[in-house]
């Protein structure tokens, strides 16, 4: 037989995604702690999706393909009147939330954000809500949304922890697609050969460039990429229910698979990996660690690996707010992964440029005390030619702890800490902050403020009666969960 004639015995289904499949089918979720997270979640990730309907860059992408389109049983896009299909409700979810950059983050050996896997759950689970009572049967409830929750967060979460798909190019929203794909399958009703067919086509998808989240390309895509990536997920669900075959081998076929196509080089020097650091690496098994552990964006709507600097700032601010002519240099200790994803030099070009600068995230609360995200758009940057003064004046420096404290599973911090130093040769305190009020280790100092934060954001969209009716039935856990998807969707559409 020639060497070049390929065999053509189809495989069984890689490992990797028959965990996955076998994970959202069999595995019980029996940790309150998850869930009662997963609640925290999910305000604020709706909270944050009601805030960005103030910005029109987020609003144009908003409703259906073809106007006057009439979707029977549409999904509902939170803060709107839109019904749309799932696919394009799951989008439209998908970028609102994601939008400001503001909830909630996993930080491990790759990046990413959970929550974004909300917009695939929401529409679908709206959708099938209404569906099941037109037919005279038992809706889906917000259980089931927040069990989806849990399952889309680990998913994604687990097969980050060790694999870093930043260091090959690679985005880390081909995870939400991944995660979203098996979870949306399995609401839909999918068997076990559907789920692995629908994640299989998710990793077909998954060769997604991150050059638009970083200098000198960086631009609003990095704001509708994951609404883009859960609803691609929809549809591939939804295919895959349909009969579509899936794709066994995608990732370990030599040549065309995922492994050797898309995995198997460096970013920084193009070295090839050796064929065993080409597959992926998995510690522990799929559970609820990675809801009970999520990072929650509380005090600033700024890329998660900045968060303590922003704290660390603001902190700073009154000893400096009235020196800030005089300041010679800032030095800011930080770990390694926030000086490769968002430390910056030179002209930031649009707001999504700021919202992934180190630099310009610590010297706004410098100089103003505080960071909205009002602080990153056009006007008022060029109205406060402070803030690139300061920049121009910030010395970064990695720091070794901080950097191994990251990936500890035990900590998992998120360090900096900063300095300033004026020119008649004084300076303030070092102001160091290893854990970010979003934390784990800072849940008993962070909920109320999270709750606070989506209090203020409901009363964006809505009258003060129907903002506090929606509170109170997310503070109520038990209740929330007996909360049809239908019924909790009407209170959010305008």
């Amino acid at each position: 037989m020639s060497a070049n004639v390929d065999l053509n015995n189809r495989p069984e289904y890689d490992q990797v995604i028959q965990d996955i499949a076998d994970y959202v089918l069999n595995f019980k979720i029996e940790s309150q702690e998850a869930l009662d997270t997963a609640r925290n979640c999910l305000m604020d990730t709706l909270g944050c999706g009601l805030l960005a309907l103030r910005f029109p860059e987020c609003t144009k992408h908003l409703g259906p393909m073809v106007q006057g389109t009439v979707v029977p049983n549409g999904a509902r896009v939170p803060g709107t009147s839109f019904a749309l299909d799932p696919v394009k409700a799951a989008w439209d979810i998908g970028c609102i939330i994601r939008w400001l950059d503001y909830n909630d983050t996993w930080l491990a050996a790759e990046w990413g954000h959970p929550s974004d896997n909300l917009g695939g759950i929401l529409a679908v689970a709206d959708h099938l809500s209404q569906v099941r009572v037109a037919r005279g049967e038992a809706p889906l409830t917000m259980r089931d949304v927040l069990e989806a929750m849990v399952m889309a967060h680990e998913i994604q979460g687990v097969i980050a922890l060790e694999n870093s798909f930043n260091r090959v190019g690679l985005c880390h929203v081909l995870l939400v697609r991944v995660a979203s794909s098996a979870v949306v399958a399995k609401m839909m009703g999918g068997n076990r050969e559907q789920i692995m067919a629908a994640i299989s086509q998710a990793w077909v998808d998954g060769s997604a460039l991150r050059t638009y989240r970083h200098a000198p390309n960086a631009g609003s895509r990095k704001s509708w990429a994951a609404g883009d990536a859960t609803s691609r997920a929809v549809r591939l669900a939804d295919m895959s229910l349909r009969g579509e075959m899936g794709i066994p081998g995608v990732l370990t076929a030599p040549q065309w698979g995922f492994y050797d196509v898309s995995f198997s080089k460096t970013n920084k020097d193009q070295q090839v990996k050796s064929p065993e650091d080409r597959e992926f690496k998995f510690t522990q098994d799929y559970g609820t660690y990675v809801m009970e552990n999520v990072l929650f964006k509380i005090s600033f709507p700024a890329e998660f690996h900045a968060q303590t600097a922003a704290e660390a700032a603001v902190t700073l601010h009154p000893q400096v707010k009235d020196r800030l002519d005089q300041i010679e240099k800032i030095v800011i200790r930080t770990h390694e992964s926030a000086i490769r994803i968002i430390s910056k030099v030179g002209p930031l070009a649009n707001a999504a440029d700021r919202d992934h600068c180190l630099q310009y995230m610590a010297a706004v609360p410098l100089a103003f005390g505080n960071l909205v995200a009002e602080h990153y758009e056009d006007d008022f940057h060029a109205s406060n030619p402070i803030i690139d003064e300061l920049r121009e004046k910030m010395e970064i420096v990695e720091d070794e702890r901080f950097t191994r404290e990251y990936l500890e599973a035990d900590k998992r911090s998120i360090a900096n800490a900063i300095q300033v130093f004026f020119k008649d040769g004084s300076s303030t305190e070092e102001v160091s902050v290893e854990y970010p009020i979003g934390h784990r280790r800072r849940r008993e100092e962070g909920i109320p403020l999270l709750e606070k934060k989506f209090k203020a954001n409901l009363a964006t969209r809505f009258p003060a009666g129907r903002s506090q009716h929606i509170f109170d039935l997310c503070k109520n856990q038990p209740q929330l969960e007996q909360t049809a998807v239908h019924h909790f969707m009407d209170l959010f559409v305008i």
